[in-house]
């Protein structure tokens, strides 16, 4: 069972030339068409996320600001990012999917979720808007679930790094922040020294990767640098920040996967889960129309056991000494964020 929820196309939220536009939402979505699911597909209609939930995650000058801003008719918030009079509606209704579909899952015991929305969310940090995204769409979720005593892991594998998601759980021990991203690339973090504050060390997993890294390369970093850390955790739910601009085809940066790839990385993290209806797909990133198409029905499909014509995954030369890289880079800053922390302690 498929269980979709979102503004599939979200229209009031967009601007003419943008690529975050509408078309990626339908393109997502016959992605899941072509699975041709039929009864074991459901959607389910979303409500804005609720002050409550929103304010878990995001300062409440915020989101009047964000409010204020849109009722004013809207504009440029930075560079990339721009909001118009319908925005913080069509943002307020893509954090409460997610939400959504975590109630459905919890009510029937199973299925996979998937919260198909936009605008896409893992760069929002909780005071600002940034990179396409208004309000972080995972993070509200993940927070709801940690407010209820799950332990929650998120992995993010959009091809940029998700700062906003970062930054919020950075403190936090009840939530586990993995991600693969191409480095050097916008926003400009996601290091594998950065590890989580002190009350949180080695709950944030990063693992950047050069332009032209393949699926296997990604695939070897989640075996070898994060399958340590999910492991001691032992989420109790899964969320993926899924983004899809990490296919080759796709031009906002450069990365090699196929959606082969997609389907292998989605069966990985799907493992991850406990059981049955604890796992949820969010849409993030990818901007061309095809590469999502595919590499959503791909990805559904390897979790969902409906499987669809995909291509052969990719491989590189040069992926363990990336990862291995890496690895060494992320133990030398728990090494040190400990002593550290000892050190403090005992001045105490």
């Amino acid at each position: 069972m498929l269980i979709v929820s979102g503004p599939i196309e979200s229209p009031e939220h967009h601007r003419a030339g943008h690529p975050e536009r509408p078309s990626r939402a339908r393109a997502a979505m016959a992605g899941v068409q072509d699975l041709h699911l039929g009864s074991e597909l459901s959607l389910v209609e979303a409500a804005p996320a609720t002050r409550e939930a929103l304010a878990r995650v995001h300062a409440p000058a915020y989101l009047d600001e964000l409010q204020a801003f849109c009722d004013a008719g809207g504009g440029d918030l930075d560079p990339d990012t721009y909001a118009v009079s319908r925005s913080c509606a069509a943002a307020r209704l893509a954090a409460g999917a997610g939400l959504r579909v975590i109630e459905e899952l919890q009510r029937t015991g199973e299925g996979v979720g998937f919260s198909l929305v936009r605008p896409p969310g893992h760069h929002a940090v909780s005071d600002r808007a940034m990179g396409f995204c208004l309000l972080n769409n995972v993070a509200v979720a993940a927070a709801a679930l940690a407010e209820q005593g799950e332990r929650v892991l998120v992995v993010d594998w959009d091809v940029h790094h998700g700062n906003g998601t970062q930054d919020i759980f950075w403190n936090d021990h009840r939530v586990l922040y993995v991600s693969t991203h191409q480095w050097p690339l916008y926003p400009g973090t996601g290091r594998a020294r950065e590890v989580g504050g002190p009350d949180a060390l080695g709950y944030t997993v990063n693992i950047p990767v050069p332009p032209g890294s393949s699926g296997d390369t990604l695939r070897r970093a989640i075996d070898e640098v994060a399958l340590p850390a999910i492991e001691t955790f032992g989420p109790t739910w899964v969320l993926v920040s899924a983004g899809f601009d990490a296919h080759r085809s796709d031009r906002m940066a450069e990365l090699g996967l196929s959606d082969g790839d997609f389907a292998r990385l989605a069966s990985t993290v799907a493992g991850f889960a406990p059981g049955p209806g604890r796992l949820v797909f969010f849409l993030e990133g990818g901007y061309d129309l095809e590469a999502m198409r595919s590499s959503v029905s791909a990805s559904l499909g390897a979790v969902l056991g409906a499987p669809t014509s995909t291509e052969t995954p990719t491989r590189d030369d040069g992926g363990h000494a990336v990862v291995s890289a890496a690895k060494t880079e992320r133990e030398e800053a728990l090494r040190s964020a400990r002593q550290w922390a000892q050190n403090e302690r005992i001045l105490e």
